[in-house]
C-alpha cells in the first residue's frame, strides 16, 4: 500500500566534503545540493562532459564487489552506499550529489561525516507529499549460494535488524538493530567499514584499495601476520609500525561499538535499499547481508512497488465538489466538444494533477468505434491523459487561455483494460522532471473500475498563441 502522510524534504543549501575514494585513491569533492520534490537521490558527475546525472536506482547496479557500483550510459558511480545511508538516516528525500570523480570520499569508512555535512546544510520541508510503501505481507529474497537472506515484514515504521556470521573466531556472530530512523545518527552512522586481513592482502595485490588506511577501515586479523605482510601493510598504509590489538584488530583504531561490524552491515543495508527509490514502512531482517543480496532485494522491492503504484487508484470522492469543473477547464484548455475529454479536476499541485471523465454512450467516437461492442479508442485515452497533464503545465502561467499545448513525445504507452460506456476514467499525471521552458515531462495513468487501464510517459510543450 502507498501512503502519503508526510511532506517531502530536501536540504536548505549546498555543502561540500573532500577526501579520497577507497578503491580509486583519487582526490574527490562531493557536494550535496538541494533538489526539487520527486527528484529523489541523483548523482551528478561534474567532471564529465555535459555533467551527466544518474538516478540512484537499483536497476543501474552493475557490480557489488567491495561496494555498490552504479552505471548508466557509460557513467559510473562507485561505493555509493555510505552516502545514501546518511540521506535515509536523516529522512531527506531529495538531494543531488555532485562528484568530480567516480567514487565518493571514503572519509572514516562510515556515514558520520556525511551526516554532519547534511546537518550543517539544514533540512527543509517541500510542498509535496512523500510516497511511502507500507508493507502488508512478508517479502523475501534468498541467495542460495551464500545463504544470505533478506526479509521484510509489516511494522509501524522502518526498522532494520542485521545478523552476521563470518565463521571466524576474531569476529564471531554479531547482531544489530535499528528501531527507528531517528536513532541512525547516534547508533549506526559512525560504524566503520571492515575487512579481514586475508581480504586486505588480496586487494592490495590487485591494486583495489588505493585510498585505504587504518583510519577508514577496521581490519580483523584472521590469520597469522607474517613479517612480509607486516611490511606490505606498513607501506600501503604509510605507517612506521603496525600491531595487532588483543581484540584481534590492527592498531590505530578503537571500536566505537562492540558490534561495530554488524552495525556497519546495517548501515550498508540502509544505503543499498535506498536504491529502491521509495521510502519503506516495514521491518527488514537481514541474515548475512552483503551488497549483492541487498541490491537484489532492492530490485525485487522496486518491481513490487512499481506494480503497486501503477495499480494505486487515486482515492478521491467523486461526489465532492471538484477543484475545477468543465467550465473552469475550458477557461484553461483550448479544447472544445467533441474533443474535450476531461470533465473535472480534483487535485492540482506543482507536481501532480488528478482529473476524471465520465464515459457515456453519447460519445461521438462510439458511433464508429465498434458500434456493436463500443470501446473507447486507446489513443483518446492517452489524449485525455495529456489534457489532464495540460492543466498541470498551464497552471504555471498567469494567462493559460493564451497558450496551446502540443505533444513532443510519447513513450512506454501500454493499454491494460478496455474502457466502455458507463465507466468513469480517473487520470493521474505526475512530473518526472521539473517543468522548464514550458516543457512538461510526466508519467500518466488512467484508471477505471478500480484497475489501471492505460499508462504512458508523455512530454508536451506549451506555446503562446501569436
Amino acid at each position: 500500500m502507498i501512503s502519503t502522510e508526510f511532506k517531502q524534504t530536501t536540504i536548505t543549501k549546498e555543502v561540500s566534503l573532500k577526501g579520497v575514494g577507497l578503491h580509486t585513491g583519487k582526490e574527490v569533492t562531493l557536494t550535496f545540493t538541494p533538489a526539487e520534490a520527486n527528484n529523489g537521490y541523483t548523482f551528478k558527475r561534474v567532471d564529465l562532459e555535459g555533467a551527466p546525472v544518474m538516478k540512484a536506482d537499483a536497476n543501474f547496479v552493475t557490480s557489488t564487489q567491495r561496494g555498490t557500483c552504479l552505471e548508466k550510459n557509460g557513467v559510473t558511480i562507485q561505493t555509493c552506499e555510505h552516502v545514501l545511508a546518511a540521506l535515509v538516516g536523516l529522512e531527506i528525500d531529495n538531494v543531488t550529489i555532485e562528484l568530480d570523480a567516480s567514487e565518493p570520499p571514503i572519509m572514516d569508512g562510515s556515514s558520520k561525516f556525511f551526516i554532519e555535512a547534511l546537518e550543517e546544510a539544514g533540512i527543509v520541508e517541500l510542498d509535496a507529499k512523500r510516497e511511502e510503501y507500507v508493507v502488508k505481507e512478508v517479502i523475501s529474497y534468498v541467495d542460495e549460494e551464500s545463504g544470505s537472506e533478506i526479509t521484510i515484514i509489516p511494522a509501524d515504521e522502518y526498522q532494520v535488524t542485521t545478523m552476521v556470521d563470518f565463521g571466524t573466531k576474531v569476529l564471531g556472530t554479531q547482531n544489530a538493530t535499528l528501531q527507528r530512523l531517528s536513532d541512525f545518527k547516534n547508533e549506526i552512522a559512525d560504524s566503520r567499514t571492515f575487512s579481514f586481513l586475508h581480504e586486505i592482502e588480496m586487494l592490495l595485490e590487485h591494486g583495489l584499495i588505493k585510498g585505504g588506511d587504518l583510519n577508514n577501515a577496521i581490519v580483523y586479523v584472521d590469520k597469522e601476520l607474517s613479517p612480509e605482510t607486516m611490511e606490505r601493510l606498513k607501506d600501503a598504509f604509510k605507517k612506521d609500525n603496525i600491531a595487532v590489538k588483543p581484540n584481534g584488530i590492527l592498531d590505530n583504531l578503537t571500536l566505537h561499538h562492540p558490534n561495530e561490524a554488524a552495525r556497519h552491515k546495517l548501515l550498508d543495508v540502509i544505503g543499498d535499499l535506498a536504491l529502491i527509490g521509495t521510502r519503506i514502512r516495514g521491518k527488514v531482517i537481514a541474515n548475512k547481508p552483503g551488497h549483492f543480496v541487498n541490491t537484489q532485494f532492492a530490485k525485487k522491492m522496486s518491481k513490487i512497488i512499481k506494480i503497486e503504484k501503477r495499480n494505486n487508484v487515486p482515492q478521491i470522492d467523486l461526489n465532492q465538489t471538484p477543484l475545477m469543473d468543465v467550465n473552469d477547464i475550458m477557461n484553461m484548455l483550448p479544447h472544445r466538444q467533441p474533443f474535450l475529454l476531461l470533465d473535472k479536476v480534483f487535485e492540482l499541485s506543482k507536481s501532480h494533477v488528478i482529473g476524471t471523465k465520465n464515459v457515456t454512450m453519447n460519445e461521438s467516437f462510439f458511433a464508429g468505434h465498434f458500434p456493436g461492442a463500443p470501446v473507447m479508442p486507446g489513443v483518446l485515452i492517452v489524449e485525455a491523459m495529456a489534457q489532464t497533464g495540460g492543466i498541470l503545465v498551464l497552471s504555471t502561467v498567469p494567462d493559460p487561455e493564451n497558450y496551446l499545448t502540443f505533444f513532443m513525445k510519447m513513450d512506454n504507452v501500454k493499454f491494460k483494460q478496455k474502457v466502455v460506456p458507463g465507466d468513469t476514467l480517473i487520470f493521474k499525471c505526475s512530473l518526472i522532471t521539473p517543468i522548464r521552458r514550458g516543457i512538461c515531462h510526466m508519467q500518466g495513468y488512467a484508471y477505471a473500475n478500480g484497475k489501471l487501464c492505460a499508462e504512458a510517459e508523455l512530454m508536451a510543450q506549451i506555446t503562446k498563441v501569436k
